[in-house]
């Protein structure tokens, strides 16, 4: 699947952005991201152009992460066909524009957040698009609005439980889940404070009955142990407009993430391996970290000489999974 930003939010954050300056741009973006990093919310993003910043330094790589995630699921999930999607936390609307291009059929979109200024750009950024411009966004602390939004097929909580307080956050994935009806992904920073609340909303929601989809190719505790944690990573090109927001010259970045997907019934086809790191190539072996259907973690070393699993070996990437769908 695509990393890039698909080209109708492109051009709509063109449209948006045309005549404005870059470098205030970039310096509300710097703010933003300095609060987030000291535990900040989104609170923070209080005007259009605040909300734009953010957009422009922002939303391609969490569309890059949420995009990897949609795709491992449907590795594993090719029967998925959802009608329907509630994007909760979903400031300028990054997941539900991921989810439209990974899901052609989904028709039925609404979003969840708070923060007004985001909400107005997300209303913007799909002003006139035939699909999205239909969409629902309803504005209230996500906690609360999720009372009263209907179920749906699809659930995506991107970037937004980390914002919660420790005792909120069991309550807020029974909400969550509550509000599945099929399938649920939640996606958090690849850091291991994000992976640590990706592992407890999993347990939970594994003892309310639900189901791994991915990453994981099991339903078993994670076999990770400190210091080492779970995550994945998406690299990017960076657009000129989002190098010059963000004071960048590299032309791409990496953005590392966690993530599971659950659903209400297990997979058909179940990959028997996750890899969990980029595999290190030597001339003499594959040396590739796994997580396997077992439950377990381990180091799986393929030799030069088997040429034929070497030459597959050497193709793998971190977060590919082995087996999927057969």
């Amino acid at each position: 699947m695509a990393s890039h930003l698909p080209p109708g939010l492109t051009a709509s954050l063109a449209r948006l952005t045309q005549g404005l300056s870059r470098r205030d741009l970039s310096t509300r973006a710097a703010s933003i991201s300095a609060t987030y990093r000291s535990g900040g919310s989104s609170a923070v993003i209080r005007s259009d152009g605040d909300a734009l910043a953010y957009a422009l330094a922002r939303m391609p790589a969490t569309y890059a992460a949420v995009a990897a995630c949609l795709a491992a699921l449907n590795e594993t999930r090719t029967d998925f066909t959802p009608a329907s999607l509630l994007d909760v936390g979903a400031g300028p609307g990054t997941a539900t524009w991921a989810a439209a291009e990974a899901f052609p059929q989904l028709a039925d979109f609404t979003l969840l957040d708070a923060n007004p200024a985001l909400r107005t750009l997300a209303l913007a950024l799909v002003d006139g698009d035939p699909r999205l411009g239909t969409l629902r966004y309803d504005a209230g602390d996500a906690r609360k609005a999720l009372a009263s939004a209907g179920d749906s097929d699809l659930v995506i909580a991107s970037y937004v439980i980390g914002e919660l307080r420790d005792n909120d956050r069991s309550n807020f994935a029974d909400a969550l889940w509550a509000k599945t009806r099929d399938t649920l992904l939640v996606v958090e920073p690849g850091t291991p404070a994000g992976y640590g609340r990706i592992i407890d909303l999993r347990a939970r929601l594994i003892a309310a009955g639900a189901h791994l989809i991915a990453p994981c190719p099991h339903d078993q505790a994670c076999p990770l142990t400190s210091p080492d944690w779970c995550h994945f990573t998406q690299r990017l090109a960076r657009s000129r407009d989002h190098k010059q927001v963000k004071g960048a010259e590299v032309p791409f970045e990496d953005e590392k993430f966690s993530y599971v997907a659950l659903a209400r019934s297990p997979p058909t086809h179940r990959p028997t391996a996750r890899v969990l790191a980029q595999p290190m190539v030597s001339k003499v072996e594959v040396t590739a970290k796994l997580c396997s259907n077992n439950g377990q973690a381990a180091l799986a070393k393929t030799p030069r000489r088997d040429k034929a699993a070497y030459a597959l070996a050497r193709r793998l990437n971190w977060g590919d999974a082995i087996g999927a769908g057969e």
